[in-house]
């Protein structure tokens, strides 16, 4: 009797071990599984920074759309076309946004370093609302940026007394390679070098822009994109009116590319590479390009073709 139950109790112990060890490793595997589908954290925010008139000429928008659509904010910050290359080559942002092409200084220079040409803005000469004038020819725009021109009643296009001394408050970018300072000495003088004849210098175009607002005097240049939304009056010039068609077509030959930069994504954790990555293809889409259209201005499809016409703007 003893034998029989020492037999039956060796019997399930020989049942029961198999199972405990089949359950261990069960435990294991789910444990393993359930590691191997932990996810890294979602990605909310990815950083852009970079020059305000890309800024006002789409990325406002685009931002505000791909938060609705995707549920992730694109935190725009400010500093310029420079900071735009720079911090995006740093890694200091995900994306940059800048107005000119990296310059071929270790600062900004590059492999790694890429550029989306998003859409087309133009530089424009702006004055205050109250300034009686509506044309300004390109030549004459030199000779103000050289001091050779110094008077409104000087200019082909000035509507207000003839016999006036009035001088022109000449307003300038103090950064010879900023968007605007870079796109002007390459565009007019082919001379990134060149120096202006400056009444007031200013570090970004937003104050240059507010100041002319108030000052009947002044004159300036920034982008169209930005000055559209100030209360200044943007002149023609050669007679034509910088716009959407004349952009597009050409015939406004102050047109300049606004790209899109970025740091070669292999060194992001995997969660913020992917949604860059996605981000680089909402911006190429044709949703984004209805957007930027919207907002009156040129995407880089429909302004394809100014690309073989205007060279220098792509190199340095």
């Amino acid at each position: 009797m003893t034998k029989f139950f020492g037999n039956a109790l060796l019997l399930s112990l020989i049942i029961i071990l198999p199972s405990l060890s089949l359950s261990a490793e069960n435990t294991s595997t789910e444990n393993k599984t359930n590691t191997s589908q932990i996810s890294e954290p979602e990605v909310k925010k990815i950083i852009w920074t970079g020059c305000g008139i890309t800024k006002k000429a789409f990325m406002a928008e685009i931002a505000a759309a791909y938060k609705q659509k995707f549920g992730v904010t694109i935190e725009l910050r400010g500093g310029g076309a420079t900071k735009g290359i720079r911090s995006a080559k740093s890694g200091e942002s995900h994306l940059g946004g800048t107005c000119r092409i990296p310059m071929h200084t270790p600062e900004e220079e590059s492999m790694l370093l890429k550029l989306i040409l998003v859409a087309w803005d133009a530089l424009v000469v702006i004055v205050n609302k109250d300034t009686p004038i509506t044309d300004i020819k390109k030549q004459e725009l030199v000779d103000i940026l050289e001091g050779k021109i110094t008077y409104w009643n000087e200019l082909s296009g000035w509507q207000g007394d003839k016999n006036s001394k009035e001088e022109i408050n000449l307003y300038t970018r103090r950064s010879k390679i900023s968007g605007v300072g870079y796109s002007m000495r390459k565009m007019l003088f082919n001379d990134l070098n060149k120096e202006f004849v400056s009444n007031k210098y200013f570090h970004s175009s937003g104050p240059l822009e507010k100041a002319i607002e108030k000052d009947k005097s002044a004159l300036g240049v920034t982008g169209i994109s930005s000055a559209r939304k100030r209360n200044v009056k943007i002149l023609s010039l050669d007679g034509i009116k910088p716009d959407y068609e004349t952009i597009k077509s050409g015939h406004y030959t102050l047109y300049r590319p606004l790209y899109l930069t970025y740091t070669s994504l292999y060194k992001l954790p995997k969660a913020e590479k992917k949604e860059v990555r996605r981000f680089l293809d909402f911006i190429k889409s044709d949703e984004a390009a209805q957007i930027i259209r919207e907002n009156n201005v040129v995407p880089f499809k429909d302004g394809f073709r100014l690309m073989k016409y205007r060279k220098d703007i792509f190199g340095n």
